[in-house]
């Protein structure tokens, strides 16, 4: 992550902490409001205590600044397709996948495709036969 994206969801998070703290302290004064309208009058039918627009706001856009802070921190992602990701490999190397840091990604595993290239190719049976023959016929 860099400094903007752990900045930004450390505010945000400070933001929702405020948030739950002040939704705490209006249910324990709704608490005590109740119970002293209870002790003063037999019957209570007001309105459903509801939590106020201003926490209720502050809750949404706390949690936006955070899912934002952690997009941002995010690395660039990957493409699907294999050959597309292993031609990037081949034309980047090392370089395409460094992360915030200057370090080198922990999955990077280098070319995909260079057990493939380094096998030995097919063995060509009738070549060798004819290989053979001719040398059975020089000795």
């Amino acid at each position: 992550m860099t400094w903007f994206s752990k900045l930004t969801t450390a505010f945000g998070l400070l933001l929702l902490a405020d948030a739950c703290y002040s939704a705490y302290e209006h249910s324990v004064l709704q608490t005590h409001r109740a119970a002293s309208l209870v002790s003063l009058t037999a019957s209570h039918s007001g309105p459903a205590n509801t939590l106020p627009i201003d926490i209720t706001i502050e809750t949404v856009v706390a949690t936006f600044i955070i899912c934002l802070g952690i997009v941002l921190g995010t690395s660039k992602l990957r493409p699907i397709q294999w050959r597309v990701w292993a031609g990037k490999i081949e034309r980047e190397g090392e370089a395409g996948f460094l992360d915030s840091s200057g370090e080198v990604e922990k999955d990077y595993v280098g070319n995909p495709f260079q057990l493939l290239e380094s096998r030995p190719g097919f063995i060509d049976i009738r070549k060798q036969r004819r290989e053979i023959d001719e040398w059975v016929k020089t000795e």
